[in-house]
């Protein structure tokens, strides 16, 4: 999987830059400005994959601000701390239930590849999701 041209491409703070028309880094195929940018920048997710996918976009480019508004209250830790030497590499969305329009709840199953100087490796992790006060929630999730 590649980023397209935000792949070579790095922010002053070792995050990747993403611009409207590169492709999105979740994967989808779709350009960032119309795919998880909108959420990035505010918009409530429609389904629990969507939030995923930008939730994973914003570990690529550094977003600690979505991460912890996206993540449930109950279940944030105190702080969230980014490592811009870690660059995730891909994503694969491997199972969802639930999680669409008129649900409460959803698991979104997935691999992530990230790349650490000359270590490599894969996150997989069945996340949690629930939909409360009009919007969709990252609860937790299992790794396997």
């Amino acid at each position: 999987m590649s980023f397209g041209s935000a792949a070579g491409r790095s922010s002053r703070d070792g995050f990747a830059v993403v611009a409207d028309a590169d492709s999105c880094p979740c994967g989808s195929g779709a350009r960032f400005d119309g795919c998880c940018a909108p959420i990035l920048r505010g918009d409530p997710a429609s389904t629990a994959e969507r939030l995923m996918r930008s939730r994973y976009t914003a570990f690529v480019v550094g977003d600690e601000r979505h991460l912890a508004g996206s993540w449930h209250p109950g279940t944030r830790p105190a702080t969230i701390d980014l490592d811009p030497r870690l660059r995730w590499t891909g994503l694969e969305i491997l199972a969802a239930s639930g999680g669409e329009a008129g649900s409460r709840r959803g698991i979104v199953e997935f691999r992530a590849g990230w790349r650490d100087r000359r270590e490599t490796g894969v996150l997989h992790e069945a996340s949690r999701f629930v939909f409360q006060s009009d919007r969709w929630w990252y609860l937790d999730g299992d790794h396997g």
